[in-house]
């Protein structure tokens, strides 16, 4: 089956940023809520799982299933962005109104993965 554009441009997204886990994983260790362990292997897991997912929502038989785990995993990922909110140091440098925009853009995301459902 042949899926719209705009559904490679979302896996291709994932997948590149679950390599950049690894290629820049410092920018993901700084903002690991300190709540968590192992920030380390979390950030590797995120990664591959980004990988994974992307990969998964080109293969017709895994998109539907990679689409509600993508949905899980960004609403896991709100905590970094709460967390994000709660300190300066936690922000990581980014002005505050940029952080506070992430949070809708998450739930846009969602929607985005959610809408290639039906396909």
């Amino acid at each position: 089956m042949i899926y719209p554009w705009h559904l490679y441009l979302m896996a291709a997204i994932y997948i590149f940023a679950g390599i950049m886990h690894f290629i820049k994983p410092k920018a993901y260790l700084r903002i690991m809520p300190r709540y968590l362990p192992n920030h380390k292997l979390l950030v590797k897991l995120s990664g591959i799982a980004e990988i994974i997912l992307g990969i998964g929502l080109c293969i017709p038989l895994l998109k539907n299933p990679s689409i509600y785990v993508i949905i899980l995993m960004l609403m896991f990922f709100l905590m970094v962005h709460f967390y994000m909110l709660t300190g300066k140091k936690a922000s990581a440098g980014i002005p505050r109104w940029i952080l506070l925009l992430r949070i809708p853009l998450q739930f846009g995301l969602m929607y985005w993965a959610y809408w290639y459902l039906q396909l």
